[in-house]
């Protein structure tokens, strides 16, 4: 980060428009590539996971009543995470007095090339796939949830015959989670084109909002820790605490790689060590991963109204809570992985007539947002399945001493 600020202002001062221009278009390629990277392994860690985790769970009955409790969790803490980043970008307002009314958008076009415009007919679509290998292909992360629901009951059913497949795909998903900790590895260089990039377009004066955006959203995470603290206290009692230990260790790998794939295998590890069955972890763990990812839904609403104060674009109170409706229904199936939630904000800034090219002026910061927001979606999910356990009667006395 530090180099590619260095760089960026060295570019900048030069004054030559030809070098800046010729700079920021090819430093970002470095910032695509990370992009694109972390995309090509979203669909079949999503799809390896989810099978064997419904096929572990067993009859239908089990899986619609597990599944049913883990819905009203997601979609209400989804709906608490957006209202959140909704009150605190309009408390705050980052956006206001940041005079960028053009924006260089070739470094968004990865994102920003598959958004759609909100009807009926583009929200069925975006759940039920008419081809699975067309779901993959396109990254639409619902509807592989969707086939991959199928797909487990139907290998439940199966019983003993569909064994060999089970465990063929538990393999897939560790050796696809294996990628994702190569691909990690190309994070640095992500956001050094990012960063030099916009350096070198803007100069330093941009920092200065990124100080407040990063403020307020800083806050906003805050308040969100709050609620799923006082939620989690409220179901697991004093539990909470020796599970928040438990968690630490996952916490602070989503931190560092800005992903909560990433500690997939540590996450289900240590909530098995704390008490929860396998069936349930391995059943509410990937589903909460299209479905709970607190910091990302907050960041979403958060994100969105920023670039329309930018733009000072005026939203009344109606529409920004159709907005986050819209957030709620289009955002389901994002990937807890970088970036993934971008996608979501520019297909709604297209919805409602936001310039979708506003993207480009969060970018460079999102890295650091994607942190706090990595810690925040394990946690959620962590509260998420052991709640669901305990609602089961699946919750039992942790294999591990967490108060030493």
């Amino acid at each position: 980060m530090v180099l590619g600020i260095v760089i960026g202002v060295f570019i900048n001062k030069s004054g030559d428009p030809g070098l800046i221009e010729s700079y920021s278009t090819n430093i970002k390629l470095l910032a695509t590539i990370f992009i694109r990277l972390v995309q090509m392994i979203i669909a079949p860690l999503v799809f390896s996971t989810l099978v064997v985790g419904i096929a572990k769970l067993g009859d239908l009955g089990a899986v619609g009543r597990v599944g049913g409790k883990a819905m009203i969790w997601f979609f209400t803490a989804s709906l608490i995470s957006l209202l959140i980043g909704l009150v605190m970008v309009n408390y705050f307002e980052p956006g206001v007095g940041m005079n960028l009314s053009v924006a260089d958008v070739s470094g968004v076009e990865d994102v920003t090339g598959k958004t759609k415009s909100f009807s009926m007919q583009n929200f069925v679509e975006h759940i039920v796939p008419k081809s699975v290998f067309e779901a993959m292909a396109t990254n639409e992360i619902l509807q592989l949830v969707v086939f991959s629901i199928f797909f487990g009951i139907g290998l439940a059913a199966m019983g003993e015959k569909g064994a060999p497949v089970i465990k063929a795909l538990d393999v897939i998903a560790h050796v696809v989670l294996k990628m994702v900790g190569y691909v990690m590895l190309t994070a640095p260089l992500g956001v050094f084109g990012a960063i030099s990039a916009v350096i070198a377009t803007r100069g330093l004066d941009i920092l200065l909002t990124y100080a407040k955006y990063f403020g307020a959203f800083l806050a906003g995470i805050a308040v969100l820790w709050v609620v799923l603290l006082v939620v989690g206290y409220i179901f697991l009692g004093k539990r909470l605490f020796p599970l928040l230990k438990a968690l630490s260790a996952p916490m602070v790998i989503a931190f560092s790689t800005t992903s909560s794939e990433a500690v997939f295998p540590k996450l289900t590890e240590e909530l098995k060590k704390f008490g929860c069955k396998d069936n349930i972890v391995s059943f509410i763990l990937p589903l909460g991963y299209s479905f709970n990812l607190d910091g990302s839904m907050m960041y979403m609403t958060f994100a969105s109204i920023f670039i329309a104060q930018v733009y000072g674009i005026e939203l009344d109170l109606g529409t920004q809570l159709t907005m986050l409706l819209v957030l709620m229904l289009s955002s389901k199936g994002v990937a807890g992985v970088p970036r993934a939630s971008l996608v979501v904000v520019a297909a709604t800034c297209g919805m409602f007539g936001i310039p979708v090219e506003g993207i480009a002026l969060i970018l460079p910061i999102d890295h650091f947002c994607d942190m706090f927001r990595s810690a925040t979606n394990v946690i959620g999910n962590g509260l998420a399945t052991t709640a669901v356990a305990k609602w089961e009667g699946e919750l039992e006395d942790p294999l591990t001493d967490y108060t030493g």
